[in-house]
């Protein structure tokens, strides 16, 4: 049986609740490399059950959390390239220069 609308948000609730509850304070964060230590660059996490946390490594108290299908579903249209500024004209950043 199919969930109801109603269902899926109040899951979704409960998911991003128990993520945010997780005790992350000995996560080992990772960039990319190549970047030295000064720079501003983000930094991710993976937490259990496939969930990724991400932050700047110039703020390490504002903390994002992805479930595992949402940080899926990030990577795959970073790679389809749903995010690159020049695709999107007049919506901000290089492209609107």
């Amino acid at each position: 049986m199919a969930e109801t609308e109603e269902q899926i948000k109040a899951r979704k609730e409960r998911e991003r609740d128990e993520l945010y509850a997780l005790d992350i304070s000995d996560a080992e964060w990772q960039s990319a490399p190549g970047t030295e230590e000064h720079e501003e660059r983000v930094e991710i996490a993976y937490l259990p059950g496939g969930a990724v946390a991400m932050r700047s490594s110039l703020d390490h108290d504002t903390v994002l959390r992805y479930t595992e299908a949402e940080w899926r579903a990030f990577v795959l249209g970073a790679r389809d390239g749903e995010f690159d500024l020049e695709s999107a004209p007049g919506k901000g950043g290089a492209a609107a220069e």
